[in-house]
């Protein structure tokens, strides 16, 4: 019986346990992530407005890991050792024949006092943390919402996340009939924001930025922050609030770990989702660099195709065979807006992008509901 080790609790490791499951009745799994459960980062964005909570997207995966006959290791990943074949975390080392990394990247937080602004994507108590801002500032005032990249790694970004939180926070202060309390102000080095969604996203945006009264500072390097003040190359302004979604980079436990890194420090993968030169090493999601077109996302979406791939090379591995899945390159979002949305569908060969329509926020919410039942089994 092979034994193979799944490092993660999110997207791409989720979506590889059941593939791995799928493939083969007897296999061996083990999974290791801090905590056996899963939060829906995409239903984030509804938390500071009210629309969901923390409760809401947080997910036991004990029955999970049950009924798919998972082992789960609580624990953090230090590192791997004989090629592979032994990952150790801080609650003890465990052996397998294959390995999957879907750990998920990390923000790049080394913008001066960058502890002055809310990661929305970092999970639950940002959001929340949002939430509870908002709430105070019953007499209005500026809110900031920006997003960098990795300069070495262009596509590890959050940009999609912080157009839903400026669009949503802004319809709902209009419900509220608060908005013309508060000036909200959109930031980033990019010239033109959301590129990857394809020009006509970036037109779109901007225009829906223009009509709802959003200052922009675009194209210029961000400097650092205060506790009320946003530096960047081209101009300072104050801000009450500030949500900043920084690039994104690997682990840290990847620098020591022997594997190939790309220049921007993840995990550096070929099209079959193979860690570059290694043997039978696997990664799906954010902690990976992979070949494809520029625009290539970093979103679940993504993370659950490459896991599926991985999986399915993996066991082709251990069976004596050559890899041979690949992955589609395909983008496919909604950018939420409170209670419309505007939808987003990329490949290498089409580029769709919808004028925003309510019936797209809540298909939106439809395929929250269709995702998570099956971790609510």
């Amino acid at each position: 019986m092979s034994r193979i080790t799944v490092i993660g609790a999110g997207f791409g490791a989720l979506t590889a346990v059941q593939k791995l499951r799928k493939l083969d009745a007897d296999l061996h799994i083990d999974v290791v992530a801090p905590k056996p459960e899963f939060v829906y980062l995409p239903g984030l964005i509804w938390i500071p407005v009210g629309l969901r909570s923390g409760r809401d997207l947080t997910l036991s995966l004990d029955s999970f890991f049950k009924r798919l006959r998972a082992n789960f290791h609580a624990g953090r990943v230090a590192g791997i050792k004989h090629n592979g074949r032994l990952v150790v975390t801080d609650n003890g080392e465990i052996e397998n024949d294959g390995l999957i990394i879907a750990s998920g990247g990390r923000f790049i937080k080394k913008l001066p006092g960058i502890e002055h602004a809310i990661t929305p994507c970092e999970g639950i108590p940002a959001a929340e943390k949002i939430r509870d801002r908002l709430a105070a500032m019953q007499d209005g005032g500026t809110i900031a919402f920006g997003f960098s990249s990795n300069p070495k790694e262009p596509s590890a970004m959050r940009g999609g996340p912080m157009f839903e939180f400026l669009f949503g926070i802004d319809r709902w202060l209009r419900k509220q009939g608060r908005r013309d309390r508060f000036e909200l102000v959109f930031f980033t080095p990019a010239e033109k924001p959301g590129q990857r969604l394809g020009e006509k996203a970036v037109k779109g945006i901007l225009s829906t930025m223009a009509k709802r009264n959003v200052t922009t500072y675009l194209g210029h390097k961000i400097k650092g922050f205060e506790a009320d003040k946003v530096i960047t190359e081209g101009a300072e302004f104050n801000a009450d609030l500030i949500v900043f979604m920084p690039g994104m980079t690997g682990n840290k436990w990847f620098g020591e770990s022997g594997l190939p890194l790309s220049e921007g420090g993840m995990l550096k993968a070929n099209r079959f989702c193979q860690v570059e030169g290694q043997d039978k090493i696997y990664v799906a999601g954010d902690s990976g660099s992979y070949p494809g077109p520029g625009w290539m996302p970093k979103q679940a979406h993504m993370a659950d195709l490459q896991a599926e791939a991985a999986s399915v090379n993996l066991l082709e591995e251990l069976q004596g065979r050559r890899p041979s899945a690949t992955f589609k390159s395909e983008l496919v979002c909604i950018i939420d807006s409170y209670d419309t949305g505007m939808m987003v569908y990329r490949t290498e060969k089409r580029n769709v992008v919808t004028p925003a329509f309510a019936g797209f926020h809540w298909a939106k919410r439809l395929f929250e509901w269709h995702y998570l039942r099956e971790y609510r089994k």
